[in-house]
């Protein structure tokens, strides 16, 4: 197993828009999603519906908020499941740039040591969400922007049980918890001041939607190594349950984060030296099939990363990090591509 940590930068770009990623991993078992959305479907903008009350004052009605919660808690699901594949990815819907989404996280696990194999993770991750609403007061209709800010914490607990007297082949069962928050403002609109609303907008204007996780990861890792070469192989599944409590009485919401992923990492020598030391080539596999309420919650359910990139060894020039890695990677999937530029230093 890799045991020397590892911080890691990655930026993407699309016209118009950036975002940029930092995670910090002392395993491969960690990943980071980042995740730039441009897309519209058709529960992104809900039915109206009535609001009780005095019928002598005009009531301004807003979307069946309560009907979507659990897609919002979806989209939290991939906030908190670690996933490589969905590092940087662009969807784009030719008629139209919104509603937008855009997702970060970053985390790390890594185990103890070979002779007390514990293995601990943990991910902190966010999202904003960008949604236009359609809300009338009886008499006219207007769209009313949203702004839906989602907070998670990941962590993971685990064992490496070794499958071979070498004991790079290990299968890690992991415990994994989840916490996590979807705050919602509302973009001001004149047409509301003074004017009573029903549960779903004050939900919008002002609510939030906690959540919590409970669930569990399987993997299987190979870590063979023959210096001066290096290969990491890991095939995980992961199945977390998200529940809302204790939220805005006008949502609910649950959600099941189930995925797979195969992540496959192959380092070798070009024959250079850089730094008086010698340089190697890095290429990168990940590919992810996504299960549970994530199928098709975006328009996919599959995600391929591919990268490479060199690694520079900086032990005989500093000892703040002993080596530097620059990888880039391309994801694509149905309807989906991303490109992305990543810098790791181990320690």
């Amino acid at each position: 197993m890799p045991t020397s940590p590892e911080i890691d930068f990655r930026s993407s770009r699309r016209p118009g828009r950036t975002y940029r990623k930092l995670s910090f991993r002392r395993s491969l078992t960690t990943l980071v999603a980042s995740a730039f959305l441009a897309a519209s479907g058709p529960w992104l903008i809900p039915d109206a519906t009535a609001a009780p009350g005095d019928a002598s004052a005009p009531v301004i009605t807003g979307p069946n908020v309560q009907r979507r919660a659990d897609a919002v808690v979806a989209l939290l699901s991939f906030t908190v499941t670690p996933d490589l594949s969905a590092s940087t990815l662009g969807i784009r819907n030719s008629a139209t740039a919104n509603p937008s989404l855009n997702m970060t996280q970053f985390g790390g696990g890594f185990t103890l040591s070979p002779n007390f194999p514990l293995y601990l993770e943990g991910a902190l991750g966010g999202s904003r969400y960008d949604p236009t609403f359609l809300v009338s007061d009886g008499q006219e209709q207007r769209a009313l922007p949203t702004r839906w800010t989602n907070v998670a914490a990941t962590g993971g607990i685990g064992w490496d049980f070794p499958l071979n007297a070498s004991k790079n082949l290990v299968i890690r069962p992991i415990f994994n918890f989840s916490l996590g928050e979807v705050l919602s403002d509302a973009t001001a609109a004149q047409f509301l001041v003074n004017r009573r609303t029903d549960s779903n907008i004050n939900f919008i204007k002002n609510g939030s939607l906690n959540v919590y996780g409970l669930g569990g990861s399987l993997m299987l890792g190979w870590y063979p190594r023959q210096e001066p070469y290096e290969i990491d192989v890991e095939l995980r599944f992961t199945d977390i349950y998200l529940q809302s409590f204790g939220s805005s009485g006008a949502v609910r919401g649950s959600a099941n984060a189930q995925s797979t992923n195969l992540y496959a990492r192959w380092r070798a020598p070009t024959g250079l030296l850089l730094l008086h030391r010698p340089l190697r080539y890095v290429l990168e596999l990940s590919h992810s099939t996504y299960l549970g309420s994530q199928a098709d919650i975006l328009g996919f359910n599959q995600l391929t990363s591919l990268g490479a990139g060199l690694e520079i060894d900086t032990g005989a020039v500093t000892k703040l990090f002993s080596r530097l890695r620059i990888v880039a990677r391309y994801a694509f999937g149905k309807d989906v591509t991303g490109a992305s530029l990543g810098l790791a230093l181990s320690f």
